[in-house]
């Protein structure tokens, strides 16, 4: 079961991959929804937290770099701004 567990986490978080690489590349992040990426993101720290307090290191590992995606996304839609139209 934790197999699965891994499994699923490397998928939904590798899944985020493309989307930080073709903002870099594009340098704009215009059809990124910033209320979406605010409430993800919040949404997988709360995940992360709980994977802490629950002890569960696939719910923590995935989680933990999902968030660094997902703040490496707003990163970009906030340094963006002035380039996406």
């Amino acid at each position: 079961m934790e197999t699965l567990g891994y499994l699923a986490g490397i998928l939904t978080t590798i899944a985020f991959v493309p989307q930080v690489l073709q903002i870099y590349k594009t340098k704009s992040a215009k059809d990124v929804s910033l209320a979406m990426f605010l409430i993800f993101t919040t949404g997988v720290f709360m995940w992360l937290v709980y994977g802490i307090k629950a002890n569960a290191f696939p719910v923590i590992a995935a989680n933990a770099f999902t968030l660094i995606l997902s703040l490496v996304i707003l990163f970009f839609k906030f340094k963006y701004r002035k380039t996406s139209h």
